[in-house]
């Protein structure tokens, strides 16, 4: 009995309501200071795909553009391939496969409308884009759920698309880019070349 007076005595005490205040806000600030940042940094490294933290816009000349904002790497080009560990992969290659990283920003190359955005065969998660004059162009292998357009829109370069991803056929994340002219897939290098923007 004489230690829960002691206590109650105590807890009415100003200094020790301070002290208890002080105790339970410096907690809260350890909380916040360490367990707040664990939350935090996957989200910043979805937010930017492990990209490198790329930001920014893509180049646009006149009315076309990159289809990736920043520097990025590529593995195949347009035409013949040897891919021994991928049974379902084309023997001919009829895009350009470019990569940032898992859900960076895929961006429209040139002015049109969107034909189609959804999910589309080997392609996976995908936007094709009809730019006028017999000139398609499409945007494969996106992420689930990531597409920023529909059907019907009007885009120009530079318009966001979708994240890039590994959906449909595909080894790893990438933007496969390919052109088509008259139903014809062509090479995207010296297209995109013909209006300042070279491939590498």
């Amino acid at each position: 009995m004489p230690n829960q007076v002691l206590l109650v005595t105590a807890a009415r005490s100003k200094t020790v309501r301070r002290i208890v205040t002080a105790v339970v806000l410096l907690n809260l600030v350890l909380v916040l200071g360490v367990v707040t940042p664990l939350f935090a940094v996957p989200m910043v490294v979805a937010g930017t795909g492990m990209s490198g933290g790329i930001t920014g816009r893509p180049t646009v000349v006149g009315e076309w553009g990159y289809p990736l904002a920043g520097d990025y790497s590529y593995s195949d080009g347009f035409g013949p391939r040897n891919v021994p560990d991928c049974a379902l992969c084309s023997k001919f290659h009829r895009g350009f496969d470019m990569y940032q990283g898992c859900g960076a920003t895929i961006y429209a190359a040139g002015p049109g409308t969107v034909i189609r955005a959804s999910a589309w065969g080997g392609f996976g998660n995908a936007v094709e884009i009809d730019h006028g004059g017999g000139v398609v162009t499409i945007y494969g292998h996106m992420m689930w759920d990531s597409l920023m357009v529909q059907q019907g829109m009007t885009v120009v370069a530079g318009t966001p698309l979708g994240l890039e991803g590994e959906t449909g056929v595909s080894k790893g994340c990438h933007l496969h880019f390919e052109v088509r002219v008259d139903g014809v897939a062509v090479d995207p290098e010296p297209f995109m070349a013909a209006r300042g923007l070279p491939l590498k």
